[in-house]
Formats: C-alpha cells, sequence, structure tokens
C-alpha cells in the first residue's frame, strides 16, 4: 500500500492507548487516516494522539469507558457531530481477568464480556447508520486465537472473544450491500506490555506451542488492520484471519 492509502479517512480505534490499539493508529495514521483515539484512560490515548501529531499527523483522543453504552453513545453522537461520518472503526479495546471457572467472579466474567463484546456492539451501533448512509465504511474487530481454541483459566475471555466472531460475521452480512466491510482478526501471542508481564519462562512454554516457535510483534497485526481499511480488502468481508504464527490451523 502506498502511504497515502488512507487519505482523508476518519478513523476510531478503542483500546488505542497501548499494545496493538496504538500500533494500529500510528500505522493507519502513516497511512494517512486522521485518526480518533479512545481509551478508558485518558493519558494513554491522549500519549498514542500526541505521538500521532509529533509526527506531523493527524490525530485526537477521546476517554471513554467502552463497556457502558450510555457513555458510548453520547461520544458517538458528539463525533458525528464534528466529523460527519468515521470511515473506519477500529474494535479493539480489551481486558483479561483470567481465573478458574469455579473461582471466577461475576464481575470478572461481567466485566470482561463487557469490554471485550459488548464495546463492539456499543459503537458498532453508533456509527453503523452513517457508515450506511454514505454506502461506505470499514469495520474490523479484535478477537483472537482463544475465541476459537479456547483456554485454561480463560472462560470469560474466551467467550467473549469467540462473541466478536459470531458479530462480525452477522453484521457483515446485513450491511454488504451497502458497501461496508466487516471482518476481524484473530491474533495469537503478540509481544506487549501485557505478555511481557508473564515472565520468561512462561513466555518460552509459549514459544514451544507455536508452529514458528516465535511470538508475534504489534506491526504482524497492525498490518493485517491496515490492509483490511483499504481499497485491496473491498471484496472481503465477514472473515476471520488469524495472525498467530501457525497456532490454529
Amino acid at each position: 500500500m502506498n502511504e497515502l492509502s488512507l487519505a482523508g479517512k476518519i478513523c476510531l480505534i478503542t483500546g488505542a492507548g497501548r499494545g496493538i490499539g496504538r500500533g494500529a493508529a500510528l500505522r493507519l495514521a502513516a497511512a494517512g487516516a486522521h485518526i480518533i483515539c479512545v481509551s478508558k484512560n485518558e493519558s494513554s490515548c491522549a500519549s498514542t494522539a500526541a505521538a500521532i501529531r509529533e509526527a506531523g499527523l493527524s490525530g485526537e483522543h477521546i476517554a471513554v469507558d467502552v463497556s457502558d453504552g450510555g457513555l458510548v453513545a453520547a461520544a458517538c453522537e458528539s463525533i458525528l457531530s464534528k466529523h460527519g461520518a468515521v470511515d473506519i472503526l477500529v474494535n479493539n479495546a480489551g481486558i483479561a481477568k483470567d481465573n478458574l471457572m469455579l473461582r471466577m467472579s461475576d464481575d470478572d466474567w461481567r466485566d470482561v464480556i463487557n469490554t471485550n463484546l459488548s464495546s463492539c456492539f456499543h459503537w458498532t451501533k453508533g456509527l453503523l447508520k452513517a457508515m450506511v448512509k454514505k454506502r461506505a465504511g470499514r469495520i474490523i474487530n479484535l478477537s483472537s486465537v482463544v475465541g476459537c481454541a479456547g483456554n485454561f483459566g480463560q472462560a470469560n475471555y474466551a467467550a467473549a472473544k469467540a462473541g466478536v466472531i459470531g458479530f462480525t460475521k452477522s453484521v457483515a452480512r446485513e450491511v454488504a450491500t451497502r458497501r461496508i466491510t466487516v471482518n476481524a482478526v484473530a491474533p495469537g501471542f503478540i509481544q506487549t506490555d501485557m505478555t511481557n508481564a508473564l515472565g520468561p519462562d512462561i513466555i518460552e512454554k509459549i514459544r514451544e506451542t507455536i508452529p514458528m516457535k516465535q511470538l508475534g510483534e504489534v506491526e504482524d497485526v497492525a498490518a493485517v488492520i491496515e490492509f483490511l481499511c483499504g481499497d485491496g480488502a473491498r471484496y472481503i468481508t465477514g472473515q476471520i484471519i488469524h495472525i498467530d504464527g501457525g497456532m490454529y490451523m
């Protein structure tokens, strides 16, 4: 893709303060898009927006608790009032609160489902009508290899990420005739602050389960997101793209 492939596009990315969200924000900004960086933590999304502007690119930030439907609806109304429509929505926000099923609290279940899955519904509902009216749009949702294969101690996370897959395929069918594509990426183990906190011994054990024998990098995921946003992916919708070094085949 050329560096101006997304010139003039308005792109909103949730969970943009760190990890994959931040990487995607920086990459799509470099491709020419104006990035609206969203996260619950204002300092983190403001930091990403500042990094974008320091690079001479276009970005802003807004702090929103993505698990709260009312707050998201208000944010969408404000954003649409300012920009008219959002061309690209990247539903990336996510948290993990791992525990064995018998020890998992109701709050840990609810928080993960609301942040990782319900947020996709809230943002898509709030921004989709303007895309339909414009007859153009790209929606990319973040799932996970865990949503396809399950994982020990992650019933809440796996359920949410599996839900993202069903949500993606259903919405894709509903809006396909409006030239709006809806796809998901399903990363495996990617080098982020979250994985680094596991420690070298656990990371080495994880590496041995990956056919390519290495963890992925944020740029591996950001590159696929960029592709799905561009004209080269105009005929791809309802798909789940695995970025996991061969973990799930």
